[in-house]
């Protein structure tokens, strides 16, 4: 038997089984310790909808933007011992 022969014969039967398994998954049990919420600002570790939010936002980035600056600015005007 050629092999062509043997792949057309097989074929119909890895389809149906591909076919078959493919994208099966259970439902997802929000019992489960090990299903967390979904969605969007789900994965944040902080709340964006609070208050203060965007002032604090801003601080931590001015501030991480700036201390290597100001620490540099320091060292330089540092007396030399």
């Amino acid at each position: 038997m050629s092999p062509s022969a043997v792949v057309a014969r097989a074929s119909p039967r890895m389809t149906s089984l591909i076919s078959r398994r493919a994208f099966h998954a259970t439902r997802a049990r929000l019992s489960s310790p090990y299903h967390y919420a979904e969605g969007p600002y789900s994965n944040l570790p902080f709340n964006t909808k609070t208050r203060f939010f965007a002032f604090r936002y801003w601080a931590y980035c001015v501030t991480g933007f700036f201390l290597p600056f100001g620490i540099a600015v320091w060292q330089t005007k540092k007396p030399k011992e």
